[in-house]
């Protein structure tokens, strides 16, 4: 891999994509074994350098100039400042609201323009998903001049608070008696809160790309708790992240997750550690002893157990440990490039490990029993735990992202399937500012074939991951002529229809599918969509859906996620095990 010039499969461009589907994937999941996406290393050096200086030295900046907490460039004066707390946590909500944090750039699958976000939200006309039907005054699924207005009142309410001077409490001065700066004033948070309420009702979009679900209560805690309580809160938000992400990584998914994640790091410039990831490189790839220690004692160890250490820790030394763990532990996310790319979300929570367990340690009267009252905390806790547990026993109800399971393996997810020629469909919707990301490969100068086979490395990317295998197998089974259909990792591609996605398929589901099919007018059969819904906690089975844009659901059933797990990608045993719980009879032969 180049700076410029990136690890390009190595296949014979002008026959490949005339090789059955089964062969293509098999060629691509190998490739990605050794070399990721191939992404040159240039393109890893624009989003460095879009943290370091647009998100760290930037925020930084803002936070220590509106704030007195300065000059920036002595760290130690601010860098246990309480407001440069909140302004880097308000800097890090509007970056990710506008649309240049996560889910930014081509890792994301945002090729020309790199930016999703505000291009789309603050664009009447472009498609909204409301997340709860019931919710009287959201009907619809296009965006309106009151969406739009909510959403840029949304931002700009940010950005009041952000740079407004600091306002001093008695509960903060009894605290910290010498402090100047302040904190943020509570009056400047209350339009943020309501207007993060009321975009995310309208629109479940904004909500995710934003962060809400972790953002969201911090800026609660900033505007009605006294500053002691605030701390504490502040710590059992990150703490229950850290768990609730944990936790979500017992299952059979996750260890899927690390070998595909390693190859794809630029950090990591040996082959011979990449495959040892791997269980008999190149004929099984799947994940090895290697990849299932590096998942559950470097992951799903150090997520549960660190974070309860520095919840109750009240010694120096072990707190000091727990808080090097975890910024390592973040740090090291941060150096794989995940393909979300939560760049500037892992680079915070580095920075909050520090400023909440060794600024302010459980020693000097900031643990979880010093709260003002027992009653206060078990409600935060109740409030924080109530969107994990219910995601987590009934994730059709709720996204992996208020159900604190990042990156933990266990998504819904889907493929896209277009018969010939009917993927150019979706060019025609009106009001979207990206085309389809194989036309902006093809404006960007990539040669058509290229183009083409740089979009199926994604699926052959999901397909390492256990929910892929369940989704090939139903398109095997319903798509006879699957080698000469077009085929597309949905992740990726509703991102040029909605500018987000965060690896959450309930932004790709029926909901998307039926709004794009109002828009375009798929004929039967010309655009079928295999989904499934995250694991259950309790359950051992996945649940998908069979969809034919023009017709709705033709098929539901499960798998046994086990099943999922042991094949390999390519499914050279062919499909997986599944068992239909219903399926509707009057559909055209392609889709059944």
């Amino acid at each position: 891999m180049g700076f410029k010039t990136g690890d390009f499969p190595p296949v014979d461009t002008e026959t490949f994509l005339d090789l059955p589907l089964r062969e293509r994937v098999r060629t691509l999941a190998l490739h990605w074994a050794e070399y990721g996406f191939g992404t040159p290393k240039m393109i890893h050096t624009i989003y460095l350098l879009k943290v370091l200086v647009l998100y760290m030295i930037g925020g930084v900046v803002v936070a220590t100039a509106t704030s007195g907490a300065g000059p920036f460039w002595h760290i130690d004066q601010w860098w246990n400042q309480p407001i440069v707390y909140q302004k880097l946590v308000l800097w890090t909500v509007l970056l990710e609201a506008v649309g240049v944090a996560g889910s930014w750039g081509p890792l994301a699958g945002k090729f020309k323009p790199m930016t999703g976000g505000a291009r789309y939200f603050a664009r009447p006309g472009t498609i909204r998903l409301r997340p709860w039907r019931r919710v009287p005054m959201t009907d619809g699924d296009t965006r309106t001049p009151v969406d739009v207005l909510l959403y840029v009142g949304f931002l700009a309410a940010l950005a009041v608070a952000l740079l407004a001077p600091g306002h001093t409490t008695a509960s903060l001065l009894e605290a910290l008696p010498h402090n100047t700066s302040g904190l943020v004033r509570p009056a400047l948070l209350v339009a943020p809160i309501v207007l993060y309420v009321l975009c995310g009702l309208r629109d479940k979009t904004i909500f995710l790309a934003a962060r809400g679900e972790q953002y969201l209560p911090a800026l609660v805690f900033f505007a009605v708790l006294p500053f002691t309580d605030m701390i504490i809160a502040a710590k059992l938000l990150i703490v229950l992240v850290w768990l609730g992400a944990g936790i979500s990584k017992f299952g059979k998914h996750f260890t899927n997750v690390v070998p595909p994640m390693i190859s794809n790091s630029p950090t990591m410039p040996f082959r011979s550690i990449k495959r040892a990831h791997y269980r008999d490189f190149p004929r099984d790839i799947r994940p090895s002893g290697l990849a299932a220690f590096m998942a559950h004692v470097g992951g799903t160890t150090v997520e549960v157990i660190t974070p309860v250490v520095l919840l109750f820790s009240t010694d120096r030394w072990l707190t000091l440990a727990g808080v090097t763990i975890m910024v390592i532990f973040h740090l090291f996310i941060t150096s794989t490039f995940p393909l979300a790319v939560p760049l500037e979300w892992n680079i915070l929570f580095a920075y909050l490990t520090v400023f909440l367990f060794l600024g302010f340690p459980n020693s000097a009267r900031y643990g979880v029993f010093d709260m003002s009252s027992p009653w206060l905390t078990v409600a935060i806790v109740a409030a924080l735990a109530f969107f994990p547990v219910l995601g987590n026993l009934r994730p059709d109800l709720v996204s992996f992202l208020p159900s604190m399971r990042q990156y933990a393996g266990n998504w819904a997810s889907a493929l896209w399937a277009f018969a010939p020629g009917a993927e150019a469909k979706l060019n025609t919707i009106a009001h979207r500012p990206s085309l389809n990301q194989i036309d902006q490969l093809l404006a960007m100068g990539y040669p058509p074939e290229i183009a083409e086979i740089t979009m199926q490395q994604t699926i052959a990317w999901r397909s390492m991951h256990s929910q892929g295998r369940g989704l090939f197998s139903m398109l095997y089974k319903h798509i006879p002529d699957l080698d000469a259909w077009t085929v597309r990792e949905a992740e990726f591609a509703c991102n040029s229809l909605i500018g987000f996605n965060f690896g959450d398929g309930h932004l790709h589901n029926l909901d998307l599918i039926a709004a794009v099919q109002a828009r375009v007018g798929f004929a039967p059969g010309e655009w079928i969509v295999v989904w499934v819904e995250s694991q259950p906690i309790h359950r051992n089975v996945q649940c998908y859906q069979v969809i034919d844009a023009a017709l709705g659901v033709i098929e539901r059933g499960t798998w046994a996620v086990g099943d999922a797990v042991d094949a390999l990608p390519w499914l050279p045993d062919g499909p997986i095990p599944h068992t239909v719980t219903w399926r509707r009879d009057d559909v055209p032969a392609t889709s059944r």
